[in-house]
């Protein structure tokens, strides 16, 4: 008897469950044909990081026409859109990132970009290099779908569309750290943050993600090398600083190889920029190197800093150069809280179907993401859209002029964050 009066008090729960689940796939199977459509109008009409003005209107029009409330210009040009649910609970937040990058699209596509712009002076080609097309259309979908649905929703649900993650250009503030300066996780506070990225060597529809660090802390450093010039026939009247710099760039290989114990994490320092010179027989006074350093673990951070530092002075000390040596934060750890992976994981198992989720290794790219992190528990994952069939392995990654996504199954990004939303709403809100 106990037994049967449980069933009865039970069913009406497992009967709005299965009503919201049936509500919610017809939903998103609604809007998925519009959630491509905005994908690839985005695709074709790229925007710089801070220069997101285009997209933003598109955003903020839509979302206002959704009913939510919009808050326009927050981090130069970012968007938030507020949706209240019917029922009490937290205050949740979604968030994708707009900008393009200077890269010139080969991709062979109907709706390919051809635009340009202008980055630090210089005229270049803009392109969705990184996906972020897509972040920006699954997040639209995911508000029209709660939208409709508000009234099963528990609490606040901030929808965040970020400007310059790729980061702001020059000397300019921008991305995560200006929209949290500017108070994008207050008013109302936000309990927990929840981001996607797509990714081009995932297989398409799968799902990603990484428990505690899951991408790299990312440092900027720039090292100018001072020698004396002399003519390029008689080195021995100078001290050449390309030589100089040649030895430091090669030193910087061995902290990782040598100094750093990577059975711990991975380290990586990368050399992406060198310039010095005006002709080919002068041995010029001065080269300038700038570089990035990728770290998982805070305490390897300082220390790669610090001996990058020692590295460099030091050989430029030895042929009777100087190094001068300065290091920049761009982007935290990302940190997938644990307790909250372990929380959430059945739900994104439930979106995208438990044999297309799997745990991976952390990554050494980096995120601006990071930043909301430090504020609110969080948890960052990744969407496959490489196409069936594919080889990672050759795959076109991102930032790089053939960088494709399949977008026929990003209605998966929309069903993970309402799912998303939809439990931890309840959760939460059973807990108060």
């Amino acid at each position: 008897m106990r037994r049967f009066l449980f069933i009865l008090l039970c069913f009406p729960f497992f009967s709005t469950a299965q009503n919201t689940d049936a509500e919610l796939d017809k939903n998103i199977a609604e809007i998925k044909p519009e959630v491509i459509n905005w994908r690839r109008y985005l695709h074709q009409h790229p925007e710089l990081s801070n220069r997101e003005y285009n997209t933003a209107a598109y955003v903020a029009a839509y979302l206002k026409k959704l009913g939510l409330e919009v808050q326009a210009g927050v981090g130069k040009t970012g968007v938030v859109g507020i949706l209240k649910g019917g029922k009490p609970g937290p205050v949740i937040a979604l968030r994708a990132d707009m900008d393009g990058l200077p890269v010139f699209e080969r991709v062979n596509i109907p709706f390919a970009s051809k635009d340009s712009g202008d980055y630090l002076g210089q005229k270049v080609p803009i392109m969705h290099a990184c996906g972020h097309d897509t972040h920006v259309a699954i997040l639209m979908g995911t508000a029209e779908v709660l939208s409709k649905m508000k009234g099963q929703v528990a609490g606040t649900i901030k929808f965040i569309f970020q400007p310059a993650e790729e980061g702001p250009p020059g000397d300019e503030e921008g991305g995560a750290p200006l929209m949290i300066k500017e108070g994008v996780m207050d008013n109302p506070k936000v309990d927990v943050v929840f981001g996607l990225h797509i990714n081009s060597q995932t297989p398409i529809g799968q799902i990603r993600y990484t428990s505690g660090g899951t991408m790299a802390a990312s440092d900027w450093f720039t090292i100018k090398v001072k020698g004396r010039s002399s003519h390029g026939s008689q080195p021995w009247s100078g001290i050449d600083p390309v030589v100089v710099s040649a030895q430091i760039i090669t030193g910087l290989q061995t902290i990782v190889s040598r100094q750093e114990n990577l059975t711990k994490d991975p380290v990586v320092i990368t050399v992406g920029k060198i310039h010095s010179g005006v002709r080919s027989n002068i041995i010029p006074e001065e080269v300038i190197m700038e570089g990035t350093i990728r770290t998982l673990d805070k305490d390897m951070r300082k220390d790669v800093q610090s001996r990058i530092i020692t590295t460099a002075t030091k050989i430029a000390e030895a042929s009777g150069a100087t190094a001068d040596v300065s290091v920049s934060g761009k982007t935290e750890l990302t940190y997938n809280d644990p307790a909250l992976v372990k929380m959430m994981l059945p739900s994104i198992e439930k979106a995208a179907g438990a044999e297309n989720v799997a745990s991976q290794n952390a990554v050494t790219g980096s995120e601006d993401f990071s930043f909301y992190g430090l504020h609110a528990p969080a948890f960052f994952f990744f969407l496959g859209g490489m196409p069936a069939g594919a080889d990672p392995v050759t795959t076109p990654a991102h930032h790089t002029p053939d960088f494709y996504i399949d977008d026929s199954r990003l209605d998966v990004g929309v069903k993970v964050f309402c799912q998303l939303v939809f439990d931890y709403g309840r959760q939460k809100a059973a807990k108060q």
